[in-house]
């Protein structure tokens, strides 16, 4: 997975809002999704299977064997809202297509799928990207950028600890930060966001820095 060096032809873009548990990627990416033109948003976490959510729970870290099979269905449901923008059955989706500034002051029409999801790895990552290996050329869809939130640790255990009745256990949060490989914007498609602000400030920043990211690299 590397930048875009030439001008994408695939009409719709794909924004992963990613970090480890309590960063802020559902909250800042449904936000985001408001604000590309009420776009349509996937929370990856409620795409988990029982056995995973359990799991969690009970302060049991999730293995890739867990993960795979949940990141191939968060994939599957990007994959379809990307369709369903496309062909345009569901009209609340067919407003999704628009971004201030950037080449959209031309006229050029884009649409966006927001998905919050961790994708802690690299490999993560590049799967995600990746449509399914038996989609032919003329059915591809999108592109993909990452949005990663980067919150301290202090910050991160004082957020869960003021959670109510969500899946994940605190416990688990230094597993997942041992996980977790920031993204390098060298080499992936990907913009790190310093997350500890107000929620208004990071969703600003992030809508900025993903038309700023996607006029820069012709995404």
């Amino acid at each position: 997975m590397r930048v875009q060096e030439s001008y994408s032809e695939y009409p719709v873009r794909v924004v992963i809002v990613m970090g480890v548990s309590g960063c802020g990627k559902t909250t800042v990416g449904s936000q985001l999704a408001q604000r590309l033109g009420h776009a349509p948003f996937i929370d990856a976490d409620s795409l988990h299977p029982t056995a995973n959510l359990a799991k969690m729970t009970k302060g049991e870290p999730l293995a890739d064997k867990d993960r795979w099979p949940w990141l191939l269905r968060v994939r599957e449901e990007i994959g379809k809202a990307a369709h369903s923008l496309l062909d345009g059955r569901d009209s609340s989706l067919r407003s999704a297509r628009t971004i201030v500034g950037s080449r959209e002051s031309s006229g050029t029409q884009r649409m966006y799928v927001v998905c919050g999801c961790s994708s802690l790895k690299r490999s993560y990552r590049e799967f995600l990207s990746r449509s399914d290996p038996d989609t032919s050329l003329e059915q591809l869809t999108h592109d993909t950028v990452f949005v990663y939130l980067d919150v301290s640790k202090t910050e991160l255990l004082r957020r869960l600890g003021t959670r109510q009745d969500h899946f994940f256990n605190p416990k688990l949060l230094d597993s997942q930060l041992e996980t977790l490989e920031p993204p390098d914007t060298t080499r992936e498609a990907a913009i790190n966001i310093y997350g500890e602000g107000s929620t208004e400030s990071v969703v600003e920043d992030v809508y900025h820095r993903v038309a700023s990211y996607i006029a820069k690299n012709s995404l």
